[in-house]
């Protein structure tokens, strides 16, 4: 009974691990189709709210200051190079899966960021980063693209120096009607409509919303986030929920 017990246990581990696998593959591809639409679409389709959601994941990333950070799931660089003007010394590894997608941020590249933001393609769930290397982290609108979950929080707390700070934006679930339902409505009729008349690419768009849908709400991740084993968790609504700084710091 236990060796059926252990068997079945272990096929079962394994088909996860190739779900996971099956995803992570998906997500980098879609990205790679729509990487030179990225920024005009997400300016577009946040009517220009995207810049200042960043700015201020960057701001609450260095309210204690730092000299390294790790910026993950870090598209085209847009918060690493925030990072960078607020913390003119701080050195960025911004990690993503996509390769595409990091081709068109080095082009944003000038003077010593060249030097001081290092574009790198990897895995969230596998960070190429010594234990307690980054001040702070941060992830912007990329941690609904990992699955499971748990694995980057895992590496997130690794990664980061004791009391260092993890700083995740996201959008807010779908599941929470917001502005009377209009953002929803927007979230899952118009979105995709403009996303695909654009990039010709319907089914990332649809993919948005549908991942948004089925987002955690913000107390839930925070619970998510306590049980990886981070010491204090809050969140900020940012433009009446449509967007959610979560905020995460590793026991000093």
């Amino acid at each position: 009974m236990q060796h059926r017990a252990a068997k079945t246990a272990k096929k079962s581990a394994r088909t996860r691990s190739e779900v996971a696998a099956s995803h992570d593959s998906a997500v980098a591809g879609m990205f790679s189709r729509i990487a030179r639409f990225y920024d005009p679409l997400n300016h577009l389709l946040s009517l220009g709210l995207d810049r200042h959601w960043r700015a201020v994941l960057a701001l609450k990333a260095l309210e204690k200051g730092g000299r390294t950070a790790l910026d993950l799931a870090a598209g085209t660089l847009d918060v690493s190079l925030a990072l960078r003007r607020l913390q003119p010394k701080i050195i960025v590894a911004a990690v993503d899966c996509c390769p595409a997608m990091l081709t068109r941020g080095r082009h944003k590249l000038t003077g010593e960021n060249i030097q001081r933001v290092l574009p790198v393609t990897a895995d969230a769930k596998r960070l190429p980063v010594r234990s307690g290397f980054a001040d702070c982290l941060t992830i912007a609108f990329g941690i609904r693209n990992i699955l499971p979950r748990r694995a980057a929080y895992a590496e997130m707390l690794r990664s980061l120096k004791p009391g260092g700070r993890a700083c995740i934006l996201e959008f807010g679930s779908g599941r929470e009607r917001v502005w009377g339902g209009i953002y929803n409505f927007y979230l899952n009729a118009v979105l995709p409509l403009i996303g695909h008349m654009i990039s010709g690419d319907r089914s990332a768009y649809s993919y948005l919303a549908e991942s948004i849908r089925a987002f955690p709400t913000a107390r839930e991740l925070e619970s998510e986030l306590l049980e990886a084993g981070f010491a204090r968790v809050w969140h900020q609504k940012l433009t009446s929920g449509i967007v959610c700084l979560h905020l995460a710091e590793k026991a000093g």
